[in-house]
């Protein structure tokens, strides 16, 4: 069995083994919703983040009004999740960009994603494979279990991805984050997480 082969029969079983929670990016009616509740999943759990998400888009239902919006308002509504002041600016900025230079919509460019205010490699790549591209967002639980199964030595995000754009065919691309992203939400313990990762890890 190649190692591409293992990596496929890994990653199946971390999607068996994960539950079916919703994640932050998923499951918004426009674009710019799941870019901006994507800024705000950023080291902060899914399940403070989506309420708290909803909560905003309910009073600020456009790309437009929340560009417009008073900010002490927006620190207020998303206080609960981490980091919330730099945020607030950030979501405020990047939909004030997103009005002017976008017409609302976020672009599906790498590139251009990465410009805008709060939205770094992860959030960027998030973004996109959430709308059909082929990318691999690197956060925390890509990162702990790619290591752990040896489909990288690496540490910095970059080069995980890079990785891991290596060893899957580019029609898992887009299903690797949430996969793995599950599995990590699903076993909080780390003796149980890592117990059942060096199971995965030798299956042949």
């Amino acid at each position: 069995m190649s190692k591409r082969e293992l990596a496929i029969k890994q990653i199946k079983e971390l999607e068996r083994l994960g539950g079916n929670m919703r994640l932050a990016a998923e499951h918004w009616d426009k674009p710019w919703k799941t870019l901006i509740s994507t800024i705000m999943s950023a080291r902060s759990r899914d399940e403070t983040t989506i309420p708290i998400a909803d909560k905003l888009f309910d009073k600020y239902d456009s790309a437009e009004k929340l560009a417009n919006a008073d900010l002490k308002d927006v620190r207020r509504i998303i206080k609960p999740i981490n980091f919330y002041k730099t945020k607030s600016k950030n979501i405020v900025n990047c939909a004030k960009v997103l009005i002017d230079k976008y017409d609302g919509n976020p672009p599906h460019d790498f590139d251009k994603l990465i410009e805008l205010p709060g939205v770094g490699r992860k959030t960027a790549n998030v973004f996109l494979s959430e709308h059909g591209r082929d990318a691999i967002g690197i956060d925390t639980h890509a990162s702990y279990i790619s290591q752990k199964l040896g489909w990288t030595s690496h540490n910095k995000p970059e080069n995980i991805e890079e990785d891991l754009k290596k060893l899957f065919p580019k029609n898992y691309w887009r299903r690797v984050n949430p996969i793995l992203v599950r599995f990590g939400k699903t076993y909080t313990s780390r003796k149980k997480k890592d117990g059942i990762l060096e199971r995965v890890r030798r299956m042949r």
